[in-house]
């Protein structure tokens, strides 16, 4: 078993209904046990290309048996149950967004899947809810969240 972390954005719809929902999806997944969902945030977008909605963002601690791979096979199964769309726009609004940040200490590359997650340390939504369920994590070749924090201070992000 190892520990992963699974990022949570939403900016469409009902998000927090949503962020119910997934968070029942995801511990139902064969392999996944969710242990803790951290508190949840709202943020202003970064780098969209047009006027949305803040995000909804929280992040889901759990325990898997599963390969990185086979996770994020879940994950994009039950995006595409809450209708996320991946089109030609890059970062559009979105009703479901799972991110696969951390699995272990596990580093890889691949086609489909990079870990950690590559602008984790650059963003607030991730930090701040990784930082409110461990606070010492380590990201490899990051450093420990704690740290991490301290470059992110100027993105608006709110805890509801």
């Amino acid at each position: 078993m190892q520990i992963a972390y699974i990022g949570f954005g939403s900016n469409l719809g009902d998000s927090l209904s949503i962020l119910a929902m997934v968070k029942d999806e995801i511990n139902a997944c064969e392999g996944i046990h969710l242990i803790e969902t951290s508190p949840v945030y709202s943020t202003k977008p970064i780098d969209v290309p047009d006027c949305q909605n803040n995000f909804i963002n929280a992040v889901f601690k759990l325990e898997t048996s599963l390969n990185p791979e086979a996770v994020l096979h879940q994950l994009t199964v039950i995006e595409n149950q809450h209708g996320r769309v991946r089109g030609k726009v890059k970062n559009s609004a979105r009703t479901l967004d799972l991110d696969l940040l951390l699995v272990g200490d596990n580093c890889l590359s691949s086609k489909n899947l990079t870990l950690p997650h590559p602008r984790i340390h650059q963003r607030a939504f991730v930090l701040f809810p990784l930082f409110d369920l461990s606070p010492d994590l380590e990201i490899p070749g990051q450093g420990r969240v704690r740290a991490l924090l301290e470059d992110v201070t100027d993105q608006e992000i709110e805890r509801l």
